[in-house]
């Protein structure tokens, strides 16, 4: 009782936000329709507010921090999600996978259309999850698809029981990445107090827990294997990365980003081979030396990736056929050639291909943009020294932040990636990006969904903005001053 006592004498401030939060959170998960973007703005801006106001004035009393993140997020426990209808095809594919069905090798149409039912509820799930996603194969990789089964299995015949286990996984997942990142700060000697950027941020809990996106679990796999990685243990930090890609395929694109860590003694190597105060009678020794240290260390980047793609092998193997390969091949290709929303730099290029062919230029862009992309990232593993985990960080968030930058399609949740990864960095951007982010939910205040491009680009312009003026700081720090 004298705990409480002093919990309500002390901490007065932080428990009013954490009150007033509560009751934003409760309106935005079961009072809400993604149509009304008026409320939808108001509300998701005042947690903003309140969130900042709770790490400012809380001064950092870790028991109550986490507490409130655990809180805000068991508030959305029986809230079917309002902002997003994925989790029905989440919920079809675990019961497909249930009964014994392979879901990479069905569309939900192909059983609708013939009049066949092979789950329960199939013309509820099947109408709840739009004619976009029921007409393709499905893009979720196989531990995602392990989380849809468990939710099938606990839940019975429950949509709503489906969405609540599924919603223990993530909150799980995000507790389990609380842990591992508060570690990973630690040994990095950065504030821990930093991991609340991403524990609290509304973003994450409205985005990740309330509407049920699976980054949360990717993400969890993601910080435990950096922090294996920092620990030494690189084995065991590539079948853990491995895992966060069978839950979503973005960190495959981080991959060749890993190629610094495994090289970072090759400097060392080449200065004690070049200094003039070693005997020359010894160089030999140092050269053999030097080379059988790189060797081992190419040897361990071979391992490494070897064990991540036999890791990801074995886990898609349950679901492999020659079918598969092609639908799953042709699912994820559709990102890159057909989808669009919210996009940036895409949409710039698209305008100039209406302006002057008359028509939209996305067969063309979209192959183009990817290669940027890809350029971009093997220019930050070969031309910067990823050798340490903020430095690997922050190549990965550069460069995953300019794919996003070209890429067709962002979704929200996509970002979640970024503000988990700036924890560990000198960058904040992706805070503000997760703030104003929201304004991508403004296409659904029309019957059609379609998207406002003063909108978008409003958005774009604050975020574009951020990141240039964090690069260029960052860059002027690093410059010598004369003295």
């Amino acid at each position: 009782m004298l705990g409480l006592s002093n919990l309500y004498k002390y901490h007065k401030a932080p428990l009013l936000f954490i009150l007033l939060s509560s009751i934003f959170y409760i309106s935005f998960a079961y009072n809400l329709v993604r149509t009304d973007t008026t409320k939808l703005l108001l509300l998701y801006i005042a947690l903003f507010v309140f969130a900042f106001q709770t790490i400012k004035t809380t001064g950092f009393y870790f028991r109550l921090l986490v507490s409130a993140a655990i809180l805000f997020r068991l508030l959305f426990i029986f809230a079917i999600p309002n902002l997003s209808q994925d989790f029905y095809r989440f919920i079809w594919d675990g019961r497909m996978v249930l009964e014994g069905l392979n879901p990479y090798l069905y569309t939900p149409d192909s059983f609708i259309k013939n009049g066949t039912f092979p789950i329960a509820q199939a013309k509820a799930l099947h109408s709840g999850m739009g004619a976009l996603s029921a007409s393709n194969f499905t893009n979720y990789p196989p531990i995602n698809q392990l989380c849809f089964a468990i939710a099938a299995l606990f839940s019975g015949k429950s949509i709503l029981g489906s969405v609540v286990t599924m919603r223990l996984l993530i909150i799980a997942a995000d507790i389990g990445t609380l842990y591992f990142g508060k570690k990973l700060l630690e040994r990095l000697k950065l504030p821990s107090n930093r991991i609340f950027w991403y524990i609290l941020n509304p973003f994450i809990i409205i985005e990740l827990t309330g509407n049920l996106h699976f980054e949360g679990v990717m993400i969890f796999f993601l910080i435990w294997s950096l922090y294996l990685l920092h620990c030494g243990k690189w084995k065991w930090a590539a079948v853990v990365l491995a895992c966060s890609i069978s839950v979503k395929l973005i960190p495959l694109l981080f991959l060749p980003l890993f190629l610094g860590w495994f090289t970072r003694q090759k400097k060392e190597a080449s200065t004690a081979l070049g200094s003039t105060s070693i005997d020359k009678t010894k160089r030999p020794f140092l050269s053999t030396q030097s080379d059988n240290r790189l060797h081992l260390n190419f040897s361990k980047l071979i391992l490494f990736y070897s064990i991540i793609i036999i890791t990801t092998l074995l886990l898609f193997f349950p679901f492999f056929s020659m079918a598969f390969i092609t639908n799953y091949s042709k699912t994820v290709g559709l990102w890159f050639g057909d989808f669009e929303f919210n996009a940036s730099i895409y949409y710039l290029f698209r305008e100039i291909g209406y302006v002057t062919t008359g028509y939209n230029q996305i067969a063309i862009i979209s192959k183009i943009l990817p290669i940027i992309s890809v350029l971009i990232i093997l220019g930050f593993s070969f031309f910067r020294k990823n050798n340490t985990i903020t430095k690997l960080s922050t190549s990965i968030l550069i460069a995953f932040t300019c794919y996003l930058f070209l890429s067709t399609t962002i979704h929200p949740w996509y970002i979640a990636t970024l503000i988990i990864l700036c924890v560990f960095t000198n960058y904040k951007y992706p805070l503000t990006w997760s703030l104003v982010v929201v304004l991508s939910y403004l296409a659904y205040s029309n019957a059609a969904s379609s998207e406002n491009l003063w909108i978008i680009g409003l958005e774009y312009l604050i975020v574009f903005a951020a990141f240039s003026w964090e690069i260029v700081s960052s860059n002027h720090k690093k410059k010598p001053t004369l003295k």
